[in-house]
């Protein structure tokens, strides 16, 4: 009998993995992924797929984290720079915010948020890396208060509150409810900044 084995790929790194998984969200949407789709992309099957990984959850799980790996490179670039706090909060609401429509980064955030109602893993993970994000917040403000381009917040609690916002208005923006742009995002939590936290 065959070896059927014979002349199979080797199994890719799991960053090829995770560039094929949001390639495919990127081209397809979330609710096409499959893993046998996922899996023809890259030449291996899809039970190949879930012996690396388990289940689809932690496959998810897993490129989230890397797409925000990637991400988190860039934000922690933008919040070293010279430029004064405030300038530095515009790029970290920017980088935060979906990109439009369909958004593939986004598009797993959401697919996780859902999953780890059922999934303690998918919870833990999800909360791994929110935490990245807000720890950079919370230093941010810290400085932005030390050097007086920031009235006096409890860093801490203005943080979650501002997470907060940025997670109610990315959500639309992502699946595409009418009127609910990127635009019109930046905007709205621009005014909320100005209002709230920017000192004139």
């Amino acid at each position: 009998m065959p070896d059927r084995e014979q002349g199979r790929r080797p199994a890719p790194p799991r960053e090829e993995v995770f560039a094929a998984a949001m390639d495919a969200i990127a081209g397809q949407g979330l609710a096409a992924l499959t893993m046998a789709g996922l899996g023809r992309r890259l030449g291996m099957s899809a039970g190949h797929l879930l012996y690396y990984f388990g289940s689809k959850d932690q496959l998810l799980l897993e490129t989230l984290g890397w797409s925000e790996s990637e991400l988190g490179e860039r934000r922690r670039t933008a919040l070293r720079s010279d430029a004064p706090a405030a300038r530095r909060l515009d790029d970290y609401v920017a980088l935060y915010l979906p990109t439009g429509i369909g958004d593939p980064r986004w598009a797993l955030w959401v697919e996780v948020w859902g999953r780890s109602l059922a999934v303690e893993a998918m919870r833990t993970g999800q909360a791994v890396i929110e935490a990245a994000w807000r720890t950079d917040l919370v230093a941010l403000l810290r400085q932005g208060i030390a050097a007086g381009e920031f009235r006096a917040v409890d860093p801490e609690r203005f943080a979650v509150r501002l997470g907060a916002l940025l997670d109610g208005f990315g959500t639309p923006v992502v699946t595409g409810v009418p009127g609910a742009g990127r635009e019109a995002a930046l905007a709205h939590i621009g005014e909320y900044l100005d209002d709230s936290l920017h000192l004139r």
